[in-house]
């Protein structure tokens, strides 16, 4: 159990890239993270999360990757792995299914959206910061996809930025467990404050 505290008015809940090509059955990434996701129980965990935040009143943030568009990424001088993927698997394309959220993680009124992060990090190049500090948040609660990659540089960035971080072990997937072990068991302990279960996170919420 975590000692970490949320004050009200100042804890924001971060919730990354639920897109369907990620959670939903017939998702272009699914399949990749599907076997982890119901070892972890994902999808019900992030429904136990988002009723908790919504019940006390945390505000939602919803932090998009880039959803793709013919052009995008090409003719760049240096492409990441992870955009190259992107570029040639269309991921996330903007006006189809797979780009439209999760059916069960929609914003609702008064969440915010951020604008869209072109690689790993939620805040680089976007407005997430300036949205966050608007709303005088300080404490952020950090889930969605994928674990190793936009969820560890979105909360690397929080943390270098100032705010305490919460990463939710269960309530995140990655595409094999070597990278869960290092988000959470290496790589998360050296600038998170807090990684705890869903069901430790809700507890300390109450």
């Amino acid at each position: 159990m975590s000692n970490a505290q949320y004050p009200p008015g100042r804890t924001g809940y971060l919730l990354v890239d639920p897109y369907n090509d990620f959670l939903s059955e017939g998702g272009k990434v699914w399949p990749r993270i599907e076997p982890i996701a119901r070892q972890v129980g994902l999808l019900e965990h992030l429904r136990s999360l988002e009723r908790a935040v919504r019940a006390r009143g945390i505000p939602v943030f919803f932090v998009p990757h880039r959803r793709w568009e013919a052009g995008d990424y090409e003719g760049w001088a240096h492409p990441t792995p992870s955009q190259q993927l992107v570029m040639r698997g269309h991921h996330f394309a903007r006006g189809e299914w797979g780009g439209d959220w999760h059916p069960d993680f929609t914003p609702k009124a008064g969440d915010i959206v951020v604008a869209e992060h072109w690689g790993s990090s939620g805040f680089a190049n976007t407005d997430l910061d300036l949205r966050l500090k608007q709303k005088g948040i300080t404490h952020v609660i950090i889930a969605g996809l994928l674990a190793n990659t936009c969820i560890e540089s979105t909360a690397r960035y929080a943390a270098e930025l100032g705010y305490h971080v919460t990463l939710v072990r269960d309530a995140t997937a990655a595409l094999a467990p070597e990278m869960m072990h290092a988000a959470h068991q290496v790589n998360g302990p050296t600038f998170a404050h807090a990684i705890l279960t869903t069901d430790e996170l809700v507890a300390s919420l109450n």
